[in-house]
């Protein structure tokens, strides 16, 4: 298995399909990580896609935002019943090293100095060849994904289109230090369009952002200068930071793209390669990081030979609908967010309609990613084809109490059943070998009663009972692929251990 791009997206799903048994390489064309932290922090959906394979901790402290906002139109994230606050203020640069140092565990490798140069599709997977430090070579292995940013290469190579809109402002992005600043994290509304935001990082480091609408919407190759940010800065604000260091620096435009299709046969597109958007409030990388976790379990169970036969075609069908309402949202956004002043009666509509908890709540979620509802089937349980809530608590028979994000860090599907399930159980005895069977009895929550529930490997429920129509034999098919003969020997992954029916699991490490 091969994947182009060492970003976040491209560890994180390297990381996914290593869980899933799957040997993978990642391939990026420099020679070391940039340190550019052009994302600072996540949505709620990535933390907790993040939760689910004990990555969370190992970022270290972080803060979370106890307010949201819809391009700049403050949510008040305090009246919904469930928590919706996004990872802020961290730094992209240590999203990747977190990741990078979890790959250098697991012993995945990543190569880096290889730039791809052309691929061919064979009988049994795919060719792809690149210029590297020992020279030009061909790599050969089952499927491809390009996760290889915005401009990506994979894409353009497969001759997949991805369509959008012409870049129609700039703007600049600077990491600087040696300087005092007024924050304005959310960003400070200036006459004529135009917009500053500042973010303190700690350690006398700001990460400041310049959306001035005389700048060029199609900024010239490699970074501006720094006298080019500090003028910029100046100019709107009237504050001299030109005696400040600069870490980095970054001009963009606000273009945006997305793919028209997310798999052409055994190449794959995930993250900015599928959507392309303008940095606002790291929908791009949070997106990007739950097309990791929606692919990688799907690539891994094809690889493994248990999948059903459309698995791979859902990808596309659940993450590209997503991808569209990004880009939409994200042009919704920026208008309210860099609109000028003939745009508040929209922002003062907007703000007194997310008073209500239903409006706020579904606001909230577009931005948060918990808003996802994938098609898994008939039925009438509120959870279905949402994500199972990773706090949601359960009580094994030894009175341990375990979290069902502890249940998801194998990467494996998971059956929760209850003493209301009965025998039902059995009749997950044949997928022993992907399915972990825990039985319990569920701390009381908000979403209604659950004798038992099956939850894909990327924490999205699957079916529920009562609620879904189909039988769990008929859910387990679609999902899990074609159970084991009663005679056969269960296949194991390397990282996690099968579970007959009836034996209580945490299947979690602290």
């Amino acid at each position: 298995m091969i994947i182009v791009g060492a970003g976040p997206v491209g560890l994180l799903l390297a990381g996914e399909l290593h869980l899933g048994g799957v040997d993978v390489t990642v391939y990026d064309r420099l020679t070391a990580p940039t340190g550019e932290s052009r994302a600072l922090g996540f949505n709620r959906r990535a933390a907790e896609s993040l939760d689910q394979r004990g990555l969370l901790p190992l970022l270290g402290d972080f803060r979370w935002g106890p307010m949201g906002h819809f391009g700049g139109v403050r949510i008040d994230l305090g009246m919904l019943d469930e928590n919706h606050s996004g990872v802020l203020g961290l730094s992209q640069a240590r999203t990747e090293e977190m990741l990078g140092k979890w790959l250098a565990e697991l012993g995945v490798p990543v190569r880096r100095g290889y730039e791809v140069t052309g691929f061919r599709e064979t009988p049994d997977g795919v060719a792809v060849a690149f210029d590297g430090p020992e020279g030009s070579g061909e790599h050969t292995a089952g499927y491809l994904v390009g996760c290889d940013g915005a401009q990506s290469t994979v894409r353009a190579l497969a001759g997949i289109d991805a369509p959008g809109r012409e870049a129609t402002r700039g703007m600049y992005t600077a990491e600087i230090t040696g300087v005092a600043l007024r924050p304005r994290p959310i960003g400070e509304r200036l006459s004529g369009g135009n917009m500053v935001v500042c973010t303190p990082l700690g350690d006398g480091r700001f990460r400041i952002v310049i959306h001035d609408k005389s700048l060029s919407p199609c900024p010239a190759p490699g970074a501006p200068t720094f006298a080019q940010v500090a003028d910029a800065w100046q100019r709107l604000t009237g504050e001299s930071i030109h005696h400040a260091q600069a870490l980095w620096l970054w001009a963009c435009g606000n273009a945006a793209a997305l793919a028209d299709e997310y798999r052409r046969g055994r190449v794959f597109l995930a993250g900015d390669a599928a959507h392309e958007m303008p940095p606002l409030a790291a929908w791009g990388l949070s997106a990007g990081l739950q097309d990791a976790v929606n692919l990688g379990w799907k690539l891994a169970a094809t690889i493994n030979g248990w999948a059903p036969q459309d698995l791979l075609d859902t990808y596309h069908a659940e993450r590209h609908p997503v991808g569209q309402e990004l880009i939409r949202n994200a042009r919704a956004a920026s208008k309210l967010y860099l609109g000028d002043a003939d745009m508040d009666p929209v922002r003062g509509v907007l703000g007194e309609l997310v008073a209500y908890k239903d409006a706020a709540g579904h606001l909230a979620g577009t931005v948060s990613g918990l808003g996802i509802r994938y098609d898994v089937g008939a039925g009438g349980h509120p959870l279905l084809g949402l994500r199972m809530p990773p706090e949601r608590e359960l009580v094994l028979s030894d009175g341990r109490r375990v979290r069902m994000a502890e249940l998801l860090h194998s990467a494996r599907g998971v059956l929760v059943a209850t003493s209301g399930f009965g025998g039902g159980v059995r009749v997950a005895e044949g997928w022993a070998d992907r399915l972990d069977v825990v039985t319990g009895t569920w701390v009381s929550g908000p979403d209604g009663a659950l004798d038992a529930v099956l939850v894909r490997p990327d924490g999205y429920v699957a079916w529920t009972s009562p609620g879904s129509d189909a039988g769990l034999a008929d859910a387990l098919g679609r999902w899990f692929g074609t159970p084991l003969p009663a005679t056969a020997t269960p296949r194991t992954s390397a990282t996690a251990q099968p579970v007959s029916s009836g034996t209580d699991r945490t299947g979690a490490q602290a």
